[in-house]
């Protein structure tokens, strides 16, 4: 027969077991889609001014193949910038992506290439550059549409000044 103080304690102990289990099934939906990376700072240069955004930039290929996957929120000032490390012509898609994004195509200069609008979440259909480019930058989708960026905008990141 257990003592009080013996069924209090094996009591604490399934509490506090069952909280740590709810406290990692209930994290906040941003809190479980936490960046990969660190933010660095980024600005497009378009027609209506300076826009700062914060990115996360993916430098490795497994970064770059992981990207926005499985991420349910992204704050509408922040962005994923791909590094390709070359300027070669680059497809991306939106596998297992939930958010709807734009995609800025950007050349080795910093200079807007070609932009894909709202490109439709989930989708395997490959979304081609359409010439050569360094880097894809990834915003929530409209921002290029609310923002005014149009192909010849500058961007700006220290990625563009190799």
């Amino acid at each position: 027969m257990m003592s009080v103080v013996e069924r209090f304690l094996r009591l604490a102990s399934v509490v506090a077991l069952a909280l740590g289990v709810l406290s990692i099934l209930l994290k906040p939906a941003e809190a479980q889609n936490a960046p990969v990376a660190g933010l660095e700072p980024l600005t497009i240069v378009t027609a209506s001014g300076r826009h700062a955004f914060q990115v996360e930039v993916m430098r490795t290929p497994d970064q770059r193949a992981r990207g926005l996957m499985h991420r349910q929120f992204m704050p509408a000032d922040r962005g994923m910038l791909f590094d390709f490390a070359r300027t070669e012509p680059v497809a991306m898609w939106m596998q297992n992506t939930y958010i709807s994004l734009d995609m800025l195509f950007i050349r080795a200069d910093g200079t807007v290439a070609r932009i894909a609008e709202r490109a439709e979440p989930l989708s395997t259909r490959t979304i081609p550059s359409g010439e050569p480019v360094l880097s894809v930058l990834e915003v929530n989708a409209g921002i290029a549409e609310k923002l005014g960026i149009k192909p010849g905008d500058k961007v700006e990141h220290p990625l563009f000044k190799r």
